[in-house]
């Protein structure tokens, strides 16, 4: 069953238009054991979908999935039911994970210390020098490579891979040298006072910042946890159909990477890294303006999903401004308001990752750098799931159409012999 905001995001309508609906017979709404709100059958939902959608450019979709995992709202993303912008400042991006993956069944109440066990590296050799998310493919391949029953995907294998596979693309980014020795990580300090020393945000603010602070220790966690996962999204979607094909973790988690490799899904951050620095070279008004003539949009604005404002946004971006100095607060101000008066959509949580990366040194692919670690446990999470669907569920069925002039022996060509699992 949906809620009603569900609902009427699968027909893409207002909440309003969706009871217009029930008024008129179209949909049937049910009452909720839990409260006054109404829920919907899936199945009416999505018959009414497919009726809406004939003769209309409409949103592509392969397949309905139903997972337990993440629900996409208002006020954000919410993991098994907890708000994931509140878990961002109270709880360790390695125990979010672990809530992903086991919800309430797990191995301890989420946000208990060591309830997700050590996230500890494969013993890998030095990568080769590359950009940070071909090291990331690397070690994710060798470590593949290395692990002899790589194929056991029993759920508690699975986690295990996933929490050293996120190690080890965190310990890829930079390797200690005698010219460069590591620099050494501040403790995780959460806002109830307790410390996570060891964290996976300790270690990747230790490898992408000249100078990691406490106070940038916390806004990396905040990044990982806000960033964990998002419902289906292109590279989650990936990762489900190479579970679907009962791919092993590590081609999986390749899967993702590949996907989340391209710029209009892992890349937005980058590109607001770049408008952040245009402004502050050459203020925000050319900034802005300069992105608009080029680009034709403003990275780090607006959300296909959050209509009203990306709620990540705002809890990441309060974490910057505690931070950066104050003239950097204010030029980010200056740019998100000048765009305001414009009418530009709202911000999201891209451009905060981006300004957090921007002030405090980071490389300017380190938003995508901290995404693809943080999307780790999203993808398991998924993965998991995945796993108990019956296999090869993803079969989407081309139109064709003819381009350009029929080849002259254009039907007089012999089949070949079937593929099989095509």
């Amino acid at each position: 069953m949906l809620e009603s905001d569900e609902a009427a995001r699968r027909l893409g309508i207002k909440v309003t238009t969706l009871y217009a609906y029930v008024s008129r017979g179209l949909l049937v709404s049910h009452p909720s054991p839990a409260g006054r709100k109404r829920l919907f059958a899936l199945d009416d939902v999505e018959r009414l979908a497919r009726r809406s959608r004939q003769g209309k450019t409409v949103e592509t979709r392969m397949a309905t999935v139903t997972t337990g995992v993440t629900q996409l709202t208002d006020e954000g993303p919410f993991y098994r039911g907890r708000r994931a912008t509140d878990l961002a400042v109270t709880t360790a991006y390695e125990d979010v994970a672990d809530w992903l993956w086991h919800g309430p069944t797990g191995s301890g109440d989420i946000g208990e210390p060591g309830a997700s066990g050590p996230w500890t590296a494969f013993e890998l050799a030095p990568p080769p020098e590359m950009a940070a998310l071909d090291r990331m493919r690397w070690v994710v391949v060798m470590a593949g490579a290395g692990d002899r029953l790589r194929s056991d995907l029993r759920p508690e294998v699975v986690t295990h891979t996933a929490a050293r596979v996120a190690a080890s693309m965190g310990e890829a980014l930079a390797w200690p040298t005698p010219d460069a020795p590591s620099r050494p990580e501040v403790p995780l300090v959460l806002a109830d006072g307790r410390e996570r020393p060891g964290s996976m945000a300790a270690r990747l603010a230790a490898r992408l910042s000249p100078d990691p602070g406490p106070a940038l220790v916390r806004a990396v966690n905040a990044a990982l946890v806000l960033m964990a996962d998002h419902e289906l999204a292109t590279s989650t979607l990936a990762v489900r159909v190479a579970a679907s094909t009962r791919a092993d973790p590590y081609d999986a988690v390749l899967a993702g990477l590949a996907t989340l490799a391209g710029p209009l899904h892992g890349g937005a951050s980058q590109q607001a890294y770049s408008l952040l620095l245009e402004a502050k070279h050459h203020g925000a008004e050319r900034a802005l303006d300069d992105t608009l003539r080029w680009q034709g949009i403003l990275p780090g604005f607006g959300h296909s999903v959050y209509r009203n404002g990306d709620a990540r946004y705002g809890v990441l971006i309060r974490l910057f401004e505690e931070l950066a100095p104050a003239e950097d607060v204010a030029m980010v101000r200056t740019l998100v308001a000048l765009a305001d008066e414009h009418r530009v959509p709202a911000p999201n949580v891209d451009l905060a990752l981006a300004a957090v990366a921007w002030a405090t040194g980071m490389p300017p692919d380190a938003g995508r750098t901290i995404f693809a670690v943080a999307r780790v446990a999203g993808w398991t999470a998924h993965y998991l799931e995945e796993l108990d669907e019956r296999p090869l569920r993803y079969r989407a069925r081309a139109v064709y159409a003819a381009r350009g002039r029929a080849r002259p022996d254009a039907g007089t060509a012999t089949p070949g012999p079937p593929t099989l699992g095509g």
